[in-house]
């Protein structure tokens, strides 16, 4: 009898909440310092996981979680594409 896949599960910086990395969106830091959504959750780096919803980002990014999880400073405009990736992403669903 196989033994079923094991799921990862991963916490969201911004509420805390565990889910399946899946249903999870990656923030990363690449090598090079910069910060970018990774939809596809491979991208070399540093990764941070956030639900899809813009409150949670929010939320880390307040509390200053996202900037410990990736540890870099995560300048205004990089906030603003993320949050601007995030409402896109949520459209999609």
């Amino acid at each position: 009898m196989p033994k079923p896949r094991k799921i990862p599960v991963r916490m969201c910086v911004g509420c805390r909440a565990r889910n399946d990395k899946r249903n999870l969106l990656r923030v990363v830091r690449t090598p090079e310092q910069e910060v970018v959504i990774d939809p596809t959750g491979k991208r070399a780096g540093r990764g941070a996981y956030l639900c899809p919803r813009v409150e949670c980002l929010r939320k880390a990014v307040k509390s200053r979680a996202l900037e410990r999880a990736l540890g870099v400073a995560v300048s205004p405009e990089v906030l603003e594409r993320l949050e601007a990736s995030f409402n896109q992403e949520g459209n999609h669903e």
